[in-house]
């Protein structure tokens, strides 16, 4: 007899009470909103990284079109450079030069 009662406790012990389920349900709940949560904030971090290597890209053109516009600029102060880019680029001459516009090769 005192076997019997002895597993009837240990089975007693072992069934959950109502209380007990309903922590269990709530401690599953928050478990599964804290990784939800997790999660959406790894995904926005991925995000902002992918955004973030996009701006840094943009800024490096601009910044690499700056250096070219300045260095421009300080050409442009030079009254040599300036002549010789008239002259290049829109057929202007010295007085008495004469200037021969020659055929474009077929090749080309």
């Amino acid at each position: 007899m005192s076997e019997k009662k002895r597993v009837k406790r240990i089975k007693k012990k072992r069934r959950l009470t109502p209380l007990m389920k309903l922590v269990c349900v709530a401690i599953i709940a928050v478990s599964a909103y804290l990784i939800y949560l997790v999660s959406k904030e790894v995904a926005r971090t991925v995000e902002l990284r992918q955004e973030l290597a996009e701006v840094r890209e943009k800024l490096q053109e601009v910044q690499d079109e700056n250096n070219f516009l300045n260095n421009e600029k300080a050409k442009l102060q030079d009254p040599d450079y300036i002549e010789n880019y008239a002259r290049g680029n829109y057929m202007l001459s010295k007085e008495g030069e004469q200037i021969f516009y020659l055929p474009a090769d077929k090749d080309e």
